[in-house]
C-alpha cells in the first residue's frame, strides 16, 4: 500500500505539471493539441474540442503538446505565434505548479503540529561541553553556519555534517549583537551508526519549541520549501565536485522505493502517509527547480532559448526558423532519456540485489 500511495503521489505532481502548462496555454490563447498523463500506448483518450486528452499506459511522464511548439505553423494560435512573454509564462508554469504543490502538501504535513521547533534558538547546553573558540550558550541564535543560512532545526547537524569537517564559521545572534566565530571547532558529542549503515551525529545542544500559530505555521512551511531549494543546490554542487555520483542518484523507481521504506519505518499508517507527503513536498520542489535548469529539453533550457533568440530577433529582424531549436532539444532529450535509462537500470538492480 506504501507503494501504491507513492506512485500515486508520485503521478500526481507529473500531472499538476503539465496542468500548469496547460492552464497557462489555455489562458494566453495557444492551442493545445494533446494533453497527456504518463507516456506510451493510450488507455483512455478523448477528443475534447480542439484537444486530445489521454491516459498512457506507462506510468512515467506526460506531456502538453502546443501546436507550433517545435515546428513552423501557420495557425494564429500557434505557441510561436504568441507573444514572447506569454510563451515564458507557459513554458514555467509547470515548475510553477511543482512549487505550489510542494508548499500544499507542506502544509499537509504540518497540520497536525501543535508545536514547531524554533529553528535557531538553543535552549540546552551539554554541560561537558566545551567549544575551542567560546561557548555556545542558552538563547543564541544560529543564524549561519559556513555561510548557509539556517532556516529549520534540522539545517544545524544537517550544515555540520556536510563536509565532513569539525571546523566551521557560525555566525550568531547573542542579545541582539551579531558575533562571527572564524574556525569554530564543533566536535560531535556523540556519533552512533544506525543500522542502514549511515551515521547519526549530535552536538550537544538542542533547540526550543514554540505554539504553531497560524503565523509561525506559514513561516515554518516557507522556510522548509526554501530549504527544499538549497538542498538541490547543495546536491548539485556535490556532483560537480565529485563528492557524490552517479551511485547516489535515483530515478522514479527508486525515489518511489526510498519512499516506500520510509513509509514503512514510520510505525504507523497515520505517520507512514505523513512521511510520504513529506517526501513528495520535497519531490516537488526539487522538481520545480530541476526543470527551471537551463538544459535543452527542460523548461529552463527552452525558456533560456526563447529569451536569446527573442533579443537577436529584435537586433537583425530576421525569424529563426524553430527547427534548430528543436534539434537541440531533441539532443537534449535524447541524453537525458539515456541517463534515466541508466538510473532506472541501477534502481532496480539494487532492489532485486
Amino acid at each position: 500500500m506504501t507503494i501504491l500511495f507513492a506512485i500515486l503521489l508520485f503521478s500526481l505532481l507529473i500531472f499538476v505539471h503539465e496542468l500548469g502548462h496547460f492552464v497557462a496555454a489555455k489562458l494566453s490563447g495557444v492551442q493545445v493539441n494533446e494533453f497527456s498523463i504518463f507516456m506510451g500506448p493510450a488507455i483512455f483518450k478523448k477528443q475534447v474540442g480542439e484537444t486530445l486528452y489521454a491516459l498512457r499506459c506507462i506510468p512515467f511522464g506526460g506531456y502538453c503538446a502546443m501546436e507550433g511548439e517545435d515546428e513552423e505553423s501557420d495557425n494564429p494560435r500557434a505557441f510561436g505565434a504568441a507573444a514572447w512573454w506569454k510563451r515564458l509564462i507557459i513554458l514555467v508554469a509547470g515548475a510553477a505548479m511543482n512549487f505550489i504543490a510542494g508548499i500544499v502538501l507542506l502544509a499537509i504535513f504540518f497540520a497536525p503540529y501543535e508545536t514547531l521547533p524554533v529553528p535557531q534558538i538553543v535552549s540546552h547546553v551539554e554541560e561537558s561541553l566545551i567549544f575551542d573558540a567560546g561557548e555556545l550558550q542558552i538563547g543564541d541564535r544560529i543564524m549561519e553556519i559556513d555561510g548557509e543560512k539556517i532556516y529549520i532545526a534540522g539545517d544545524v547537524s544537517m550544515l555540520l555534517q556536510l563536509n565532513g569537517a569539525d571546523h566551521h564559521d557560525l555566525l550568531i545572534l547573542r542579545d541582539g549583537q551579531e558575533i562571527f566565530f572564524d574556525d569554530f571547532y564543533m566536535e560531535p558529542y556523540l556519533t552512533q551508526t544506525n543500522e542502514d549503515g549511515t551515521v547519526s551525529k549530535t552536538y550537544g545542544f538542542s533547540f526550543g519549541y514554540e505554539d504553531a500559530g497560524l503565523a509561525n505555521r506559514l513561516d515554518y512551511i516557507w522556510n522548509t520549501a526554501k530549504d527544499y531549494v538549497r538542498m538541490v543546490r547543495l546536491s548539485l554542487a556535490m556532483l560537480l565536485n565529485g563528492q557524490a555520483g552517479l551511485k547516489d542518484m535515483s530515478g522514479p523507481v527508486g525515489i518511489v522505493q526510498q519512499m516506500s521504506e520510509s513509509a514503512e519505518a514510520a510505525g504507523s499508517a497515520v505517520k507512514a502517509i505523513r512521511t510520504i507527503v513529506n517526501f513528495g513536498a520535497l519531490i516537488a520542489i526539487n522538481l520545480a527547480v530541476m526543470n527551471l535548469l537551463p538544459i535543452p529539453a527542460l523548461d529552463g533550457g527552452r525558456a533560456v532559448c526563447l529569451l536569446i533568440t527573442t533579443a537577436v530577433e529584435k537586433v537583425t529582424k530576421k525569424k529563426i526558423d524553430p527547427k534548430y531549436e528543436a534539434y537541440l532539444h531533441g539532443a537534449g532529450m535524447i541524453l537525458l532519456l539515456g541517463l534515466m535509462a541508466v538510473i532506472t537500470f541501477k534502481d532496480v538492480f539494487a532492489i532485486f540485489k
